[in-house]
């Protein structure tokens, strides 16, 4: 007798929580491609079509709605015997990586759950420059890191969509007739392009007037009333205001922070905890 793919079924689970086939695969880490054929390798386990079209959306049919319930049923008997079972039980060192924009917001949570899971574990905290993490998460030198970079090379679950502001000193005064003088990062940096892109679209005019190679000294910069930067909403602060149209400034994207580990990752203890991570976010219903 055949029996059913449990990671076939998380997926499932997740086109159906998600509503669509994209949303999903962004949730799992993978390609929307390589969850449409996950869904058609699970419809010839079961010999039955799975989804239906109507309209423009695809529904599930009556043998996707059935096995839906099965599926929601059996993933819950899995994790719950892998949280009983693991609890406590991990041992080693784990070594996660996180930009400076998230470590006082989206990194603590992450390690308050690491540990609430697996307390035996040393955790070894790096935090860094985005674009160094994600070289030393692909030469293996950490374990873990939260990124807002899209890399198809690794696996990752997705942790949090942040919006994108503008961001200056209280005591920065905005003239519309004068180049934007803007304050980046020397060095890669996605907030950079990102700023670049959206003025250079809306004809604004700009100049790079102040650069740092830390998330401190850009800060220091802004509080100092000496130009403006974007960056993620989570910097805004008392000392810190956000312009915007009014101001005549474009709209930013949002960036969608993942937790990223190496593809095929070896280590057991890694992966063990990542798959913990990323059942809790998905029963969670994270974006």
């Amino acid at each position: 007798m055949n029996t059913l793919d449990l990671e076939l079924l998380r997926s499932l689970v997740a086109i159906v929580g998600h509503e669509s086939f994209g949303a999903a695969a962004v949730q799992l880490g993978r390609t929307q491609s390589a969850v449409t054929q996950q869904m058609q390798r699970l419809e010839e386990q079961i010999g039955h079509p799975l989804f239906e079209k109507r309209g423009r959306q695809k529904r599930l049919t009556e043998h996707g709605e059935r096995l839906l319930v099965y599926a929601r049923q059996m993933l819950a008997m899995n994790d719950e015997a892998l949280r009983h079972l693991q609890q406590g039980r991990l041992e080693g060192t784990l070594r996660i990586g996180a930009p400076h924009d998230v470590a006082d917001t989206m990194l603590p949570p992450l390690l308050a759950e690491v540990v609430r899971s697996s307390p035996k574990l040393q955790l070894d905290i790096h935090v860094g420059r985005s674009p160094f993490l994600m070289e030393s998460l692909s030469r293996g030198e950490i374990d873990m890191a939260i990124s807002n970079r899209l890399d198809a090379d690794l696996e990752g679950v997705v942790l949090r969509t942040s919006p994108t502001v503008w961001l200056c000193g209280e005591g920065y005064v905005h003239d519309p007739a004068r180049p934007i003088p803007l304050i980046m990062a020397d060095g890669p940096s996605i907030f950079r392009r990102l700023a670049q892109e959206a003025l250079d679209a809306a004809s604004v005019a700009w100049l790079t007037r102040y650069t740092s190679s830390s998330l401190i000294g850009i800060r220091a910069a802004l509080r100092a009333g000496l130009g403006v930067t974007a960056r993620g909403v989570e910097q805004l602060d008392s000392g810190l205001r956000i312009l915007g149209p009014m101001e005549g400034l474009p709209a930013l994207p949002d960036l969608v922070y993942r937790l990223y580990v190496r593809n095929r990752v070896i280590n057991p203890l890694t992966r063990q905890v990542f798959d913990q991570i990323r059942t809790r976010l998905q029963w969670a219903g994270n974006p």
